[in-house]
């Protein structure tokens, strides 16, 4: 059997640890950046990366999405009901991610300014849609991230058990 067969291949395996990665240090640095106060030395610099950041990762999962559709990757394992949850979970993590991707784009260029990545380049802002649009999707990007964070959770959980209980190769594949 090919590597793709036994496995997930080096690419796949690559965009997901650096996916997880930069998933939990944005999670990590949002939680920590809702308590700065103006006159932190942060207060600006904290979101300028953690906007950037974001921005890099939502095309790397854009990158990924393609990847994912013209390779190929081995089969689930376990039970009906296991494989129909992983798919599902699955699906949902990027649902939740896009989500995310969204909303702090909503937060971020509410007031018609775009959004600087790495001063590189800028992406354009289209303004406000709604009223409090910074408000209620500050709340989505909120509540996302921690049902993310938490579906995430379980998906490291549910490797962890076929590793040590089921003792099957689920997580393997992916190290």
């Amino acid at each position: 059997m090919t590597e793709s067969k036994i496995g997930y291949n080096k690419i796949a395996k690559s965009l997901h640890w650096i996916s997880a990665i930069t998933i939990i240090g944005l999670f990590a640095a949002g939680f920590w950046m809702v308590g700065l106060d103006y006159y932190s030395e942060w207060y600006t610099t904290a979101p300028h990366w953690h906007k950037s950041v974001g921005i890099m990762l939502f095309i790397l999962s854009l990158f990924r999405l393609f990847w994912k559709f013209i390779s190929t990757s081995p089969g689930l394992i376990g039970s009906q009901f296991e494989k129909k949850a992983a798919a599902a979970a699955h699906h949902l993590l990027y649902v939740l991610l896009f989500t995310l991707f969204i909303s702090g784009y909503l937060i971020s260029t509410a007031d018609g300014r775009g959004i600087e990545i790495f001063n590189w380049f800028t992406v354009p802002g289209l303004g406000s849609f709604i009223e409090n649009q910074e408000d209620l999707a500050g709340l989505v990007h909120e509540y996302v991230a921690y049902t993310l964070i938490g579906l995430a959770s379980l998906h490291a959980l549910a490797a962890l058990k076929h590793h040590f209980i089921n003792k099957d190769n689920t997580l393997k594949k992916m190290l």
